[in-house]
């Protein structure tokens, strides 16, 4: 569902200035506000998209045709994949909350983080927007200002880790044809990055070392401005990490269900190309998925609208799809995933923020 990858991307969260900071860019709308660049690039992408839907109206119409002729119980399990998926998603922020001593219900979660990326998915610079209603709505909930920017960051970490995964695996799947190409050389040089780190945090043990890299890093602070605001940055991130809940193994089920968040969206994919009666490309769907959602990254439109559809087709048929099934397998998942969730978000949505206008007015009497 993208516009839950949309939120899980971290774009847009500027909490690491601390809840002050969020409240304000909340309050003001200066965090959620596209800028200029934005509109420009959103306009050229919905120039581009009508350009290619008209050039390509033969393949799209095909595609349209094939939709029509769905196999019902398939749709089901692509649907059901999908709201597994949700679950999943939700499940996330559920645990880190339980591990910081505040016990929410799944349905609570669940409305919660759907409408949030309902939001998030729908208005232009949204992700800000609905990050910041997610963090006052979980601060007056039991969690406090700390424990939910906590669970909010520590949530968008494990997920961006789970799909860096999913990125890697894929590449290894498909090897060195068509775009794999090109991101083999990145996940190599990412890799070796996090070995490297996991490296020093391992040698970091020794008081000596220890010691060094201190000094180090306090000389190259003293020359860069950036360096300090970062190191305070990943102070405070550590700190409301640890508010949560400390040491390695409670992190499992955060993990697991990010992962699974992913997988079972990987599913509604495939389940939507065997109710079009379309062959699955097992082995470059994980890689083709995972690169979409890095192309949602970007935001350029509200939801990736035209971006999630144009990249996802394009590389479906660079493995192996005839155009029209892949359009038709692209538009249906995206059905799905996407505009099927819209307006429960909003209802969610809706629904939640009423309920704050009612508990402020009492807390107000």
């Amino acid at each position: 569902m993208k516009t839950l990858k949309n939120f899980k991307s971290l774009k847009g969260f500027k909490d690491l200035k601390g809840p002050k900071g969020l409240r304000e860019e909340a309050d003001t709308g200066h965090g959620g506000r596209p800028g200029r660049i934005w509109w420009l690039l959103a306009g050229l992408v919905v120039v581009v998209a009508g350009f290619v839907a008209f050039s390509r109206r033969q393949e799209i119409a095909a595609a349209f045709e094939l939709i029509s002729r769905v196999r019902l119980p398939q749709l089901t399990v692509a649907v059901g994949f999908e709201a597994l998926s949700v679950l999943c998603f939700a499940a996330v922020p559920r645990v880190l909350l339980r591990y910081g001593g505040v016990r929410w219900s799944m349905g609570r979660t669940t409305s919660a983080t759907v409408a949030a990326n309902a939001v998030a998915g729908t208005l232009p610079g949204g992700a800000a927007f609905s990050a910041a209603w997610l963090w006052r709505y979980m601060s007056r909930r039991d969690a406090g200002r700390a424990l939910a920017l906590a669970v909010l960051t520590a949530a968008g970490l494990v997920s961006a880790t789970t799909l860096f995964v999913l990125l890697t695996a894929g590449v290894l799947t498909v090897g060195p044809t068509g775009p794999g190409a090109f991101v083999q050389p990145v996940i190599g040089v990412l890799l070796a990055v996090v070995a490297g780190g996991l490296l020093v945090l391992a040698l970091s043990r020794f008081a000596r070392i220890r010691r060094l890299l201190g000094g180090l890093w306090a000389r190259t602070g003293r020359r860069s401005g950036r360096i300090r605001r970062l190191e305070e940055d990943l102070r405070r991130v550590v700190g409301q990490a640890r508010s949560v809940r400390p040491g390695v193994l409670p992190w499992l089920w955060p993990f697991l269900f990010s992962l699974f968040n992913w997988l079972f969206d990987v599913a509604c994919l495939a389940a939507s190309m065997w109710a079009l009666g379309i062959a699955v490309p097992w082995r470059a769907l994980l890689f083709c998925y995972a690169l979409i959602q890095l192309a949602g990254a970007l935001r350029l439109t509200p939801g990736n609208i035209g971006i999630a559809e144009a990249t996802l087709s394009a590389l479906l048929v660079v493995y192996g799809l005839p155009a029209e099934q892949a359009i038709a397998a692209t538009l249906l998942y995206r059905v799905i995933s996407f505009w099927a969730l819209q307006p429960i978000g909003w209802t969610c949505w809706i629904a939640l923020s009423i309920g704050d206008a009612r508990a402020e007015r009492r807390d107000a009497a």
